[in-house]
């Protein structure tokens, strides 16, 4: 059974895309716009998005500032657990820690043995006690450590740590270690629902709190709606593209996800070779895709799609503004959500 939503909150995705200097722009109009939080995406090889973190933090009062989601492999255990120590001191207590095992290839191109659900485990646990200021002696697969404490106290040694997990084994683990389940772009309502079902159901069987649950999904909010669904078939013709491999022998993840999209797998390996070929997506895709993998539309539209996935479990949607004109599309989506929340505000 889904855990009860107990908040509806919106916030904004950045990434190393960006330059520090539009993180930090975006980042203010987020808290202008009444936004409840900023997270950044960092992969390996683009911009590393510590910069923009920490002059956000710094330049900001009331937003929650996230990474998500970090590598223990780029960034080992103890590395991640001195930043954010020192992220959190600078931001006041809003920092917020994402953390993923990273992407295969990438790992492995650095030398590493990819060892995904231990270097989680491993991490999550050094993690935990550094933050708490003990000193640390850890045997892991993945990661270890001999004697390790931090040379300062962090303001919260019990700093919600979040993780990015999709297949199941990695979601029942989640529940039993991690305090949030980030959920990646490109995973409908219906996968969502069945990802939180694991977590939570994990979380009790270790006895554990619900965890948070946070769902990444693309936006286009306008008031021309075709103008919004026109743009965002853009963005999901890339994604699928990026994400999907070229045959139809797919992972078994991305099956559920297909499978638990509403569009029939023949049509979406249709919609994929069409893609390839070149031809744009906004022939290419219909309406189904949209629903699916995007949030867009006029500001009513995006409520309601919003709804959707609080309906499934999510407790905090945050949005990647996506085309040519985000700080528009957010100030739009901002007033109609400030002003939604205002009007369902109990009286004095």
């Amino acid at each position: 059974m889904v855990a009860e939503v107990k908040c509806n909150r919106i916030g904004v995705r950045l990434h190393g895309g960006l330059s520090p200097a539009r993180c930090l722009e975006l980042g203010a109009a987020a808290e202008a716009n009444g936004f409840t939080s900023v997270w950044f995406a960092e992969n390996p090889f683009h911009r590393g998005v510590l910069p923009a973190v920490s002059a956000l933090a710094a330049t900001t009062s009331q937003i929650r500032i996230g990474i998500g989601v970090v590598n223990p492999y780029n960034r080992h255990p103890s590395l991640i657990a001195m930043e954010f120590g020192a992220l959190d001191e600078l931001s006041d207590g809003r920092a917020v820690l994402g953390l993923g095992a990273g992407i295969a290839a990438q790992v492995r191109r650095m030398g590493f043995d990819y060892r995904p659900l231990a270097a989680l485990r491993d991490s999550i646990d050094i993690l935990r006690g550094l933050l708490r200021g003990d000193n640390v002696t850890y045997q892991g697969r993945a990661f270890s450590v001999d004697g390790v404490a931090l040379g300062f106290r962090p303001p919260r040694p019990d700093m919600p740590i979040y993780a990015a997990s999709m297949g199941d084994r990695s979601l029942e683990l989640c529940g039993r270690l991690a305090d949030g389940l980030i959920v990646s772009n490109m995973c409908p309502p219906a996968y969502s629902e069945r990802a939180i079902c694991i977590v939570q159901s994990s979380a009790a069987a270790a006895q554990r709190a619900p965890l948070d649950i946070v769902q990444y999904v693309p936006c286009v909010a306008r008031a021309d709606r075709r103008e919004a669904c026109r743009v965002a078939k853009g963005v999901i013709g890339e994604m699928l593209s990026a994400f999907w491999p070229v045959n139809a022998d797919w992972p078994a993840i991305r099956e559920t996800i297909v499978a638990l999209s509403g569009i029939p797998k023949t049509d979406v390996v249709g919609a994929l070779e069409r893609l390839r070929r070149g031809e744009p997506p906004v022939k290419v895709l219909d309406d189904r895709f949209v629903a699916a993998f995007a949030i867009a539309g006029d500001a009513r539209d995006c409520q309601a799609a919003a709804e959707r996935y609080r309906r499934a479990g999510v407790n905090e949607l945050v949005l990647t503004f996506a085309g040519g004109q985000p700080l528009v599309d957010m100030a739009y989506l901002g007033a109609a959500l400030n002003g939604a929340n205002r009007a369902s505000a109990p009286r004095p």
